[in-house]
């Protein structure tokens, strides 16, 4: 059971492997499976739960009585044990294309695109296409902190650094096409990779070409370029 919690303390790393082993467990139960004091169990309880690691529960015994307070953990805290959700998501994408052909892949993209075009228009309506990128810019940022735009010349460029699907990126890199396709849609203009991770150049840039508009079969093609980039398994 893999476990990435080097920030927590080694009693609070203990106490979350002893949840994550036996479940929901209270206090009690948990100094004496890890010969703590109650007191010190306690304490480091308060502060997981303040991090968000751990959430209590408060189960009423035969429905009489003082609840039995329990700690078990919370999503966050169940993501401090590795997940293997990488191999997952391609094995769903080339058992997609195995079974029903590339061009349900290429279906089910442009409905994603499509989806998130939908619910983003209505919040960048009356914006110029500058305000747009800065509005979308601080959304990526939700998952990659060194996302940034820069400006080189007349176009603008937004560089991801810390891609949040990079490990399926990398193999799989068609799924690109739905964030190149969503900001072509959303700002109006040309949008194109010029650097990309899967070649090594530590980062992918998206050049906005703010004097090229695009046309309704933008999403088709950018698609198509990225599926011919490499959809082939390893």
């Amino acid at each position: 059971m893999s476990f990435q919690a080097d920030h927590l303390s080694e009693p609070r790393r203990r106490i979350v492997r002893a949840i994550k082993t036996s479940g929901a467990s209270s206090m009690s139960e948990l100094a004496s499976f890890l010969e703590m004091s109650g007191e010190a169990v306690r304490q480091h309880l308060l502060h997981l739960e303040k991090d968000g690691w751990i959430i209590r529960i408060a189960e009423k015994r035969n429905g009489i009585g003082r609840p039995h307070i329990r700690y078990r953990l919370t999503s966050a805290g169940e993501h401090l044990f590795e997940k293997n959700y990488d191999h997952l998501t391609i094995e769903v994408l080339d058992t997609l294309v195995n079974h029903l052909g590339m061009n349900a892949l290429k279906e089910v993209l442009t409905a994603m695109i499509d989806e998130r075009v939908r619910d983003w228009e209505p919040k960048l309506r009356g914006l110029s296409t500058i305000e747009r990128l800065n509005v979308l810019t601080n959304y990526y940022a939700k998952d990659d902190f060194f996302m940034e735009v820069v400006k080189k010349d007349k176009d603008y460029y937004l560089i991801e650094r810390n891609c949040p699907f990079h490990n399926v990126a990398l193999r799989r890199p068609i799924l690109c096409s739905v964030t190149v396709s969503v900001l072509t849609q959303l700002l109006g203009c040309k949008v194109h990779r010029e650097q990309r991770l899967q070649n090594g150049d530590g980062c992918c840039a998206f050049r906005v070409h703010l004097n090229e508009q695009v046309d309704e079969n933008t999403t088709c093609l950018i698609i198509e370029n990225e599926s011919s980039n490499t959809m082939s398994k390893e």
